[in-house]
């Protein structure tokens, strides 16, 4: 997840003060600063810049709203729908694409609620192996299975009196939706391997880039978790919709780049602003990060280059006539059916399952060019139909070399040996 500042005045000090569109339009938005910077300083305690997604309880004292660059109106209108709901104790889904800020807008509302000094604990729902999902959840006790060596406490109770994060909820599969569900109804849970109900005060913020509405109607998740999760929804616009946001966003990571990097040289110039501005952004901040990080290391002398219509590098190497069959497919279709985002979806696996020949996860695995992890991949693999994974390989393992030339042989996919 980007972690971004609120203004450019933390990268120029000696600039005067800029009030922004925020603070002009919403009435609140004193009382709302006032709140996010009463939090006790003695508790906070701050957060490294590589926290990984499966994270433990935190608590921060950076102000929640001063991490958010911009002051385009969707993104103040965004802002003041937090302001509301951060102090209560309604459940949240924020829906986005990837690489918007959806976990920055997760943690503004917990540092805004009277939770704030209790933990915030982040789940990556994707990241969770089905056979660890209750464990994870839940916990387990000493015993429990082969394996379980010690007592263990589940993401629930860890967060306690404070907030549980489920980020890419919509990965969460079927089998266990309704073990959710349930907790989230009455707040109650067993460990694996016990049988005493545990009884929990949690609230959720839920998140995920998935059409849930379609994933209900598909059947691949279920209705009653999705009101349950879907009280207050929260749309986090794309990049594309608030190009006024890029130029203070591409300086904020030119600021931090310069220094990582060692070029302190560089500068962006209005054109670079105007490039910037016009390309869509289809990866949001994240890409636009990538971007200014990959032509910072390629300036020569101190100017930047930005070359935006460079292939995926899931793209590069591949056989012409795949990549060509795939391009036409999603340029010519503006809406596509469920089923054609599935077999979109399976094509582009098998892509890289061929050029990978198998490999899954790992550097330069098939999970690495997709840009998923690799538990998630296998299960998508299995979910589409691909190809049998050997009964005794573990999620870690790649695909077998004749597995994966069945399944491509298979698809009949053209060009493919």
């Amino acid at each position: 997840m980007v972690r971004i500042v609120r203004s450019m005045n933390e990268l120029n000090p000696t600039e005067p003060a800029r009030c922004s569109f925020f603070e002009r339009s919403n009435p609140r938005s004193h009382e709302i600063r006032q709140l996010a910077h009463a939090r006790p300083p003695e508790s906070a305690v701050p957060r490294c810049e590589s926290e990984p997604s499966l994270a433990g309880p935190t608590s921060r004292a950076t102000p929640p709203f001063d991490k958010i660059i911009g002051h385009s109106r969707v993104l103040c209108e965004l802002l003041e729908q937090v302001s509301m709901v951060g102090p209560t104790d309604t459940t949240v889904l924020i829906l986005g694409e990837s690489g918007t800020g959806k976990e920055l807008v997760a943690e503004a509302i917990h540092d805004i609620s009277s939770r704030r000094n209790r933990p915030l604990v982040r789940v990556n729902c994707g990241s969770i192996p089905s056979e660890l999902f209750e464990s994870e959840f839940f916990g387990h006790a000493k015993g429990a299975f082969t394996g379980a060596l010690r007592d263990r406490t589940g993401r629930f109770q860890h967060a306690n009196g404070g907030t549980l994060f489920l980020d890419e909820v919509g990965e969460i599969p079927p089998a266990h939706q309704s073990k959710l569900l349930r907790v989230l109804q009455v707040g109650q849970f067993e460990r694996v391997g016990e049988e005493t109900t545990r009884q929990v005060d949690v609230r959720i913020i839920a998140a995920t880039n998935r059409d849930l509405q379609q994933e209900v109607r598909s059947g691949r998740f279920r209705q009653d978790l999705y009101y349950r999760l879907c009280v207050f929804p929260l749309l986090v616009p794309p990049l594309r919709e608030r190009r006024e946001d890029i130029p203070d966003l591409a300086n904020h990571f030119v600021s931090l780049f310069r220094n990582r990097l060692n070029r302190l040289d560089l500068r962006l110039t209005n054109t670079d602003i105007e490039v910037l501005g016009r390309h869509d952004w289809a990866g949001n901040i994240r890409e636009l990060q990538n971007a200014i990080e990959r032509a910072m290391i390629l300036a020569k002398e101190s100017r930047l280059r930005f070359d935006l219509g460079s292939p995926s590098l899931i793209a590069q190497n591949q056989d012409p006539v795949v990549i060509e069959g795939m391009t036409k497919r999603s340029s010519t279709a503006e809406i596509l059916t469920s089923e054609s985002l599935r077999q979109l979806e399976r094509d582009s696996i098998l892509a890289a399952l061929q050029q990978t020949r198998g490999k899954i996860s790992g550097p330069a695995g098939a999970a690495e060019l997709l840009g998923l992890n690799a538990n998630t991949l296998t299960y998508r693999i299995r979910a589409l139909g691909i190809g049998r994974l050997r009964s005794q390989s573990r999620p870690s393992e790649s695909l077998g070399r004749s597995a994966t030339r069945s399944c491509l042989n298979a698809n009949r996919l053209p060009g493919v040996p």
